[in-house]
């Protein structure tokens, strides 16, 4: 039912709040006419992709051309800003947990918020409407557009915990196999991987931090008492988060430089091995060499035992070789 209204005029949700933590669901032509109480408030989720959400917010709204070029913006971050009347534009993003997605790859949602309306717009699904909209059917949902907004910021931010945990399970994971196995090689692409999407994630958590800082110290003349503590609790979530990431980060840049240190000490002992071998063989070679120049004047080359001395002279060299790399401590 909720697919074919926003096929055919791009409302997803509407529910006007009765100021008791339940709501009543309205259709788009119930809208046109809609008169609120005094306890009520409205809700309004569309699809911002919708070429009827665009015309609708744009003719029948009552925003300004301003507010509605931000909100229909292709692209765009984070962000809060202030309008006049005591109205506000909110930009948030969250965890994308839909199908075959990359959960760094974020989704966002667009707030337009006054006393007693609220607009949102997104343009993929977002599971924290719809945890929204379950709580506001059991009665047990926000009561005014104030704890609506927060509602959303707190059920996005929640999200990020799961996926951070996740992170650094992998890392853990890393780390306790190189302090097992000294020969273990840590998961290149898994470790690159994990660098990524903490930077991705911080990309955006970063300013959205920052956006629930300023609304926990300068909160708006229609929010409850209660908002700007909670507000200063998602800002303390997201700086926990953003810790963890930026400690996710370290720890994959040290599993990497381990790999990299015990490739490298291979790599030395490989070539020190090899430098200890050729320097063996040398003095032996060049004897080899000396005595094998076919011109007159060889010592012992008349010699029945010429061979067996030869040979006893390089037995002897390898002796005094292998007696001064023991003394010096190469080998």
């Amino acid at each position: 039912m909720q697919e074919q209204e926003s096929t055919r005029s791009g409302l997803l949700h509407a529910f006007v709040l009765d100021g008791l933590g339940g709501a009543r669901a309205i259709s788009r032509e119930q809208l046109d006419d809609l008169q609120l109480e005094e306890q009520e408030s409205l809700w309004l989720h569309w699809d911002r992709s919708h070429p009827l959400s665009q015309r609708w917010l744009r003719q029948q709204s009552g925003l300004s051309v301003f507010s509605c070029d931000l909100l229909l913006e292709e692209n765009t971050r984070p962000r809060l800003l202030p309008l006049p009347d005591d109205q506000l534009l909110l930009f948030l993003r969250g965890i994308n947990l839909n199908p075959d997605a990359e959960p760094e790859d974020m989704v966002s949602v667009r707030i337009f918020a006054q006393a007693r309306r609220t607009i949102s717009l997104r343009l993929r699904p977002l599971r924290a409407t719809e945890e929204l909209i379950v709580r506001l059917r059991n009665g047990t949902g926000p009561k005014t557009s104030s704890e609506l907004i927060l509602h959303l910021a707190d059920y996005l931010t929640d999200r990020v915990d799961a996926l951070i945990g996740n992170l650094s399970e992998q890392v853990d994971e890393q780390e306790e196999q190189l302090d097992v196995d000294e020969r273990y090689m840590p998961n290149h692409d898994l470790m690159l991987q994990a660098r990524r999407r903490a930077a991705s994630l911080r990309r955006f958590l970063a300013p959205q931090r920052d956006i629930y800082a300023q609304l926990a110290r300068n909160g708006f003349s229609w929010f409850v008492e209660n908002d700007t503590a909670n507000w200063n609790e998602l800002n303390n979530s997201l700086t926990r988060y953003l810790e963890d990431l930026e400690l996710i980060r370290e720890r994959v840049g040290l599993v990497l430089e381990s790999e990299n240190r015990r490739m490298s000490e291979k790599m030395n002992r490989t070539m020190y091995r090899f430098s200890i071998i050729t320097g063996f063989f040398l003095p032996m070679s060049f004897l080899t060499g000396l005595l094998g120049i076919n011109v007159g004047g060889i010592p012992l080359s008349d010699s029945g035992y010429g061979f067996l001395i030869a040979c006893t002279l390089m037995g002897g060299v390898a002796t005094l070789q292998w007696w001064m790399f023991r003394r010096l401590r190469w080998i």
